[in-house]
């Protein structure tokens, strides 16, 4: 879980998360998002398969990303009980 909660503190691999939302995505086109070096951005995409929030698929000569939410539901199913509120009931106040 340490290394999940360290990939998600940093804003550029949040904002990559945010990207695969809406699908599996080439690297590139990542990379394409952001004004940083290749190298950079491959840095935090290998901190976030590391940290199993997301997986790369080889097509044909790029690789495309996809998003693993079972790890985003682990950390949030961890979020969540840290507030006394249960995943499964989404009306459930937390405590204060």
């Amino acid at each position: 879980m340490n290394l999940l909660f360290k990939a998600l503190s940093h804003p550029v691999r949040r904002r990559i998360i945010d990207m695969l939302r809406q699908g599996p995505m080439a690297s590139g086109d990542i990379a394409a998002a952001f004004d940083m070096s290749w190298p950079t951005i491959t840095g935090h995409l290998n901190a976030l398969k590391e940290a199993g929030l997301v997986s790369p698929e080889r097509e044909g000569a790029s690789i495309r990303y996809r998003l693993e939410i079972s790890a985003v539901e682990e950390a949030l199913a961890f979020l969540l009980a840290l507030t006394g509120a249960r995943a499964d009931d989404p009306e459930e106040e937390p405590r204060t």
